[in-house]
């Protein structure tokens, strides 16, 4: 999101022509080793639906960062655990550096700001929740003490500054496991919405590898940490087409991770068409084949588009391997001049996360904290409260996933959103057994994955669990997580791994594996846990 904002604390989207995509499923809580564990589908799922926490961290006063500059109150961990409980998986975090960076030749970061960035960051990694934090607007022309520009002239000393930033950055996170993601920056581009420039596209490819090159040296976890990397001011169109995005390359990473697995992201946003998602006026109103009043809905960019669109990123980068994440979307209150905006804005939101699951991304809807008129707001950030339950609902319907209206007492880090498509998230078929199973199906062509979450809904505990469930046919399963599964088709059986074996009564665990289909992506049928029928 651009850094222009109202003072109220709306961002104005840098990208008329931004474009984009999303993919959810299931959570686990982190666990050490987990980054050489999650292949890019199965990272997919697991990031479930997604939540910006724009216009705190990235905002500004003269160009010193400072969270409350744009309008919006400090960031508390209340606020996290009620977008946690509204059923959102991961929280993307954008962060400016700006005036908190020192002198040449160290470049060295405040300390009390880079201590507030892990604070933040905390709020939601320890919550089990996956975080993602960038350099959000260091490279906006606008900005005061802006330098990440480019189509400066002295990109020696932009790109000696930008190494320094991350190496610090990496460092100070180098311990954190994969439920962290860097991002190494947002909607870089020089300035303009036309074609991209040259060199200034280079500069921006040569920016990418600098930060995965950094990351990767600074050891740890970040040597086989995943890394979200941007094409041209996040646009699908100028990162698939060719335009002189190029993926760096990944040579520093751990000999840990298969050489036939990528640990690299693409990083896009989706706004269009804009004239629905972000012109501040009341003329455009209604998205999508639901709009009742043609004059509301604009010519273009309705869910055909959105699809052909998205499919880019599939053809051009999941195919390869490497999954992507729309790493913002949204559009803007309009109720002021059409009381059934909202309803639009939900069928956007819906629409997005669940055409961008279709074909192998993740998302994070933008929230610039801001209610009301044209503004983006899902929560308010005082009161902690939902001001949006209905686009809120929407993602979470696509996600396969569930939006409770107040946090649970005990929050589960096992709850499961699915991503039912074409199959629905429903329990198995059975009698009232012991059990409860649930899956969400995340299906593309040839291909699918499953999140089954398993329920002990008896009043003793089970050490040690086997579930039998048979595929329907033409499913074969390839991979696996957290159980075991033989034989890989028909009726299978899946074993406790050695560490979610035991389930107290109530207690849950979640496991997912990935299949070939030929043409019947439904999800299995006939559950038994430990003999007992589930329901």
């Amino acid at each position: 999101m651009s850094s222009t904002v109202r003072r109220a604390g709306l961002a104005v989207v840098a990208a008329t022509l931004a474009l984009a995509g999303a993919v959810y499923g299931v959570t686990r809580a982190p666990a050490a080793n987990a980054a050489a564990q999650l292949t890019a589908p199965q990272l997919v799922a697991d990031m479930g639906a997604g939540w910006n926490l724009g216009n705190q961290l990235e905002a500004n006063a003269n160009g010193i960062p400072s969270e409350t500059a744009w309008g919006n109150p400090v960031i508390t961990q209340a606020l996290i655990d009620r977008v946690k409980a509204s059923g959102f998986k991961t929280i993307r975090i954008p962060i400016s550096y700006l005036g908190k960076i020192g002198a040449a030749p160290n470049y060295t970061v405040d300390s009390a700001w880079l201590n507030r960035i892990q604070e933040v960051v905390n709020y939601a990694y320890n919550s089990g929740l996956y975080v993602l934090i960038n350099m959000h607007g260091d490279g906006y022309k606008s900005v005061t003490g802006s330098w990440l520009i480019c189509d400066a002239s002295d990109q020696t000393t932009i790109k000696a500054k930008y190494q320094k930033v991350w190496q610090q950055v990496a460092t100070k996170f180098a311990s954190y496991n994969d439920h962290l993601i860097f991002e190494s920056m947002n909607e870089e581009f020089d300035g303009q919405y036309g074609n991209p420039t040259q060199p200034c596209y280079s500069n921006i490819v040569a920016y990418n590898q600098i930060f995965v090159d950094t990351v990767r040296k600074t050891g740890g976890t970040n040597a086989s940490r995943w890394l979200l990397i941007p094409g041209w001011n996040t646009n699908i169109e100028y990162t698939t087409g060719s335009y002189g995005f190029s993926l760096p390359t990944d040579a520093y990473r751990s000999s840990s991770i298969p050489s036939g697995e990528q640990r690299l992201m693409i990083s896009v946003h989706y706004y269009d068409p804009w004239d629905f998602t972000g012109q501040e006026d009341g003329n455009i109103t209604q998205w999508g084949a639901a709009a009742t009043n043609s004059a509301k809905k604009s010519t273009w960019g309705q869910e055909d588009y959105m699809d052909s669109t998205l499919k880019k990123m599939y053809d051009t980068f999941v195919t390869k391997g490497y999954p992507f994440f729309v790493g913002e979307y949204g559009s803007i209150d309009k109720t002021s001049a059409d009381p059934a905006n909202n309803t639009y804005r939900a069928n956007f939101a819906k629409a997005l996360v669940a055409t961008a699951k279709k074909y192998g991304g993740a998302s994070a809807y933008w929230d610039n904290g801001y209610n009301g008129q044209y503004g983006f707001g899902l929560f308010n950030r005082s009161s902690n409260t939902v001001t949006q339950q209905g686009i809120i609902s929407a993602i979470m319907t696509a996600a396969g996933g569930t939006s409770p209206t107040t946090p649970p007492v005990t929050p589960s880090p096992s709850k499961t959103p699915g991503s039912p498509s074409p199959t629905t998230s429903t329990s198995s078929p059975g009698g009232t057994g012991t059990c409860r199973v649930v899956n969400a199906v995340n299906a593309w062509n040839t291909g699918l994955t499953n999140s089954i979450t398993i329920t002990n809904t008896g009043s003793t505990a089970i050490n040690g669990w086997s579930l039998v469930f048979t595929l329907p046919a033409g499913q074969t399963i390839t991979g696996g997580w957290n159980a075991t599964y033989s034989p890989t088709s028909g009726t299978v059986t899946a074993t406790n791994a050695s560490y979610n074996g035991n389930l107290a009564p109530g207690g849950s665990a979640t496991i997912g594996y990935q299949a070939s289909h030929t043409g019947n992506a439904a999800a299995p049928t006939g559950f038994k846990l430990n003999g007992s029928t589930c329901s």
